[in-house]
């Protein structure tokens, strides 16, 4: 694989589409199908009752966390101001998606 040059300002995805399109040689309509295609499959693996995660090997895996219900607490000590109580409203249980970045990923980044 040829060293690549550093890029200095973000990609929108029009632009995106367009250097993977020329890179690959292949039309830009298939590479953005390709793209679509792997966000059904990301939905598929992290939707409720299924998998719960998906990996895109070497690169990253997304993840869901479940998180419980939190009870209202009332007189909890305030982190901000000490020696003043504060009341902490309560919460109902959520699912948070995760992505952690994968060795190849972070190796990257050096």
């Amino acid at each position: 694989m040829a060293k690549s040059t550093a890029v200095r300002k973000a990609m929108t995805k029009t632009q995106l589409l367009a250097e993977i399109a020329e890179n690959t040689e292949v039309a830009k309509k298939d590479v953005a199908a390709v793209l679509d295609e792997l966000a059904n499959i990301i939905d598929r693996h992290i939707k409720k009752g299924a998998v719960g995660h998906f990996t895109l090997p070497g690169l990253l895996k997304i993840k869901t966390v479940k998180k419980p219900a939190r009870k209202a607490q009332s007189g909890v000590a305030n982190p901000f101001r000490p020696g003043e109580t504060m009341d902490v409203a309560a919460k109902p249980a959520s699912v948070q998606v995760k992505a952690l970045a994968l060795k190849k990923l972070k190796d990257m980044a050096k």
